[in-house]
């Protein structure tokens, strides 16, 4: 979900996993959730769930539940609203004024104060901590000395965060960034209790977080159980029991469940049964745009990717992929061929274009063979792709993918599918920067800017930028951008950025994914958020 690397889109090592304690228990009732209680879908996170930490869907469901933050994401609008914020208040765009609601308590009962974020905060951007999302808080000043490029801190925290009062801080940022306060509704800015810190490991084994759901327990590789917590102060407060998530390595699996009664939510309809939703379903099946982007990201930290003229091979490979095609047959209305890096979503006004990618998002196999030939052709003479194939049709999406482009370079099967069982594997070898061919970088937005799909997957040393691109030109564009108090300005720095990864191809913009979900009948009140993500807290269970 940066600053000058803001950054999104979580499976716990056993030492530091939550609680593996049983998921089961004498819960009864439909879907296979107690009374009250919804039974959902998931899948493993990668990492424990620390919201410095989290920076992908799976995990970030979770923590949309048990945390609040200074501003929430409207489940319908995306617009950022005050939350745990009385008010945000800056005269220049670089030094802010942070006031807390009154009433705002930990599940614990410990109170939320300004220390709370400030405590979380420093602990996010200590470079010991290792934390994913500590790019987020680079655009704060005294960030470089907890983080430094190499070696041990040289401050404590960072100079930039100063708490005034319990419900007071203030926060100075290295230059101006006049969106910077819409960024807090994302949940590497939440709050941690004093637990957080004394009891490190034992607030992995259950987080304690602020919102309307505590954790009860947590099976890696079968679920977690969370419960709904009476005592949360908010007006969001939960209208059911408390949630069961499932996991499945196959989304198929978890759909038949959902069909046969054993499951009151999908969130995820796999490909296979787009012809049957609607006849299965009826009215309980939700499909609506998303802020999701799928690409093809290529290994630019691999010279056989990166070398000179290789941006035209990138180039060809995405003008023989037929997105119109794949999107009918495998999607159906599920995907639209991706025309920038963004997403129409966002609207027009907030950055879509759909015209950016030009030439390079169509279809045209001739063009797409010669380009590739005469640059020198595939590394090798063939290319793989990569994804993760428990969720998503990820595995039908990438063999049609390799038959368009075997089908318009005609030299054989040239393109090949590496297919990895879970997520949590992939995003480990994503992460760990082992892959050598393209790769699925799906981008699921923290919040509601054009600047979120840009900046944490493409400027340099960006948190999500696992393809390892860097250009300096991208760059100042992007800083130039953030600093723009004028909205219409900015966007238009923005998209001149982008300019640059259609001439560059980092990575290739596939299509654009819809919230897809089913659910059963004692459910009522299901929404997807603008994420796609279920609005857990205001599902009814009948």
């Amino acid at each position: 979900m940066r600053g000058a690397t803001h950054a999104k889109w979580a499976a716990c090592a056993v030492a530091v996993a939550l609680a593996a304690t049983a998921c089961g228990g004498s819960d009864s009732g439909g879907g296979g959730g107690g009374a009250g209680v919804v039974s959902s879908s998931w899948g493993d996170p990668q990492n424990p769930l620390e919201p410095a930490n989290t920076n992908e869907v799976q995990g970030g469901k979770v923590l949309d539940m048990i945390f609040r933050g200074l501003k929430r994401y409207d489940p319908k609008t995306g617009e950022a609203k005050n939350m745990l914020a009385e008010k945000i208040e800056t005269t220049d765009s670089q030094n802010f004024t942070i006031t807390l609601k009154d009433g705002w308590k930990f599940s614990n009962d410990e109170p939320v104060t300004a220390q709370s974020f400030v405590d979380a905060w420093n602990y996010g951007a200590d470079v010991r901590n290792k934390q994913n999302n500590a790019p987020f808080f680079s655009d704060i000043v005294g960030y470089e000395a907890l983080h430094p490029a190499s070696g041990e801190p040289k401050a404590k925290t960072m100079s930039g965060l100063v708490v005034k009062d319990p419900k007071t801080f203030t926060v100075a940022l290295k230059n101006k960034f006049s969106t910077w306060p819409e960024t807090l509704g994302y949940q590497a800015f939440s709050p941690l209790p004093k637990a957080f810190f004394t009891d490190h490991s034992g607030w992995l084994n259950k987080p304690v977080g602020n919102g309307p759901y505590t954790v009860d327990s947590y099976t890696k590789g079968t679920g977690m159980k969370l419960r709904t917590w009476e005592g949360y102060p908010g007006e969001d407060k939960a209208q059911n029991s408390g949630v069961d998530l499932k996991v499945y390595t196959d989304n198929n699996t978890a759909y038949t469940d959902l069909i046969s009664g054993n499951l009151d939510l999908v969130d995820d309809v796999p490909a296979q049964q787009l012809k049957n939703v609607k006849n299965d379903l009826g009215d309980r099946y939700i499909n609506q745009p998303a802020l999701i982007i799928q690409t093809l990201t290529f290994p630019l930290y691999d010279p056989q990717w990166s070398k000179e003229g290789m941006e035209n091979v990138r180039r060809g490979i995405s003008m023989a992929i037929n997105r119109d095609e794949i999107t009918k047959q495998i999607f159906r209305e599920t995907r639209t061929p991706a025309k920038d890096w963004t997403s129409p979503a966002l609207g027009e006004k907030g950055g879509f274009s759909a015209t950016l990618c030009g030439d390079a998002c169509k279809y045209d196999p001739a063009a797409a063979k010669k380009l590739i030939q005469d640059a020198g052709g595939l590394p090798g003479g063939k290319v793989t792709l990569t994804s993760n194939v428990d969720t998503g049709s990820h595995r039908e999406w990438m063999d049609a993918v390799c038959n368009s482009i075997n089908n318009a370079i005609g030299e054989g099967p040239v393109c090949t599918v590496n297919p990895i069982g879970t997520f949590a594997d992939f995003r480990n070898q994503q992460s760990a920067f082992k892959l050598t061919g393209p790769f699925r970088s799906g981008w699921q937005a923290d919040y509601p800017l054009i600047q979120n799909f840009l900046q944490p997957l493409y400027y340099t040393g960006a948190s999500s930028n696992y393809g390892k691109f860097s250009n300096p030109e991208f760059d100042k564009l992007v800083d130039e951008a953030n600093q723009e108090s004028d909205a219409a300005k900015a966007i238009a720095k923005f998209q001149d950025s982008e300019k640059i990864l259609a001439a560059q191809m980092p990575s290739i913009p596939l299509w654009y994914q819809n919230g897809s979900a089913g659910y059963a009948e004692r459910l009522s009140d299901v929404a997807l958020n603008q994420f796609s993500v279920p609005v857990y807290n205001e599902i009814k269970v009948s």
